[in-house]
């Protein structure tokens, strides 16, 4: 199997609510859309895809599992100033925001949860992990 992710799909509640949080509010474009699902692209070759619980459900079988996933979703910026921009705009669309810091790892981050509690972090990440992620400048 080659090392590499296709879609990321998350269970929501609520797919309209999801549709209003990241396309009216966030301002992101959808690669497909439909009653129970809403396909984003989010990078080269990766789709985050948020399907209905039920139409989850059905699919793999089983319920998701409720509660704080054990999970996070990122988007790495270049500066502290972009994790801080981010947040706010987060919250002025009513997500709870932790803010950015610095952290002992030498990083600067902050989170926002999604409606249905998926956590983002934003965050600059130093070294070349950091440099990997951002797409190239220009």
């Amino acid at each position: 199997m080659e090392q590499r992710v296709s879609f990321i799909t998350l269970a929501v509640a609520d797919v309209e609510r999801s549709r209003a949080f990241y396309v009216e509010g966030l301002g992101w474009e959808p690669v497909f859309a439909a009653d129970d699902v809403l396909m984003l692209p989010v990078a080269d070759r990766v789709i985050l895809s948020l399907w209905s619980v039920e139409g989850f459900t059905a699919e793999i079988g089983e319920a998701p599992a409720s509660g704080l996933a054990p999970l996070t979703l990122a988007h790495n910026v270049r500066t502290p100033a972009e994790v801080d921009d981010v947040l706010a705009e987060a919250a002025l669309l009513g997500a709870p925001v932790s803010p950015g810091r610095q952290r002992e790892w030498g990083g600067y981050s902050g989170y926002f949860s999604d409606p249905d509690g998926f956590r983002w972090e934003i965050a600059v990440n130093p070294g070349l992990s950091g440099d990997f992620v951002l797409p190239p400048e220009g």
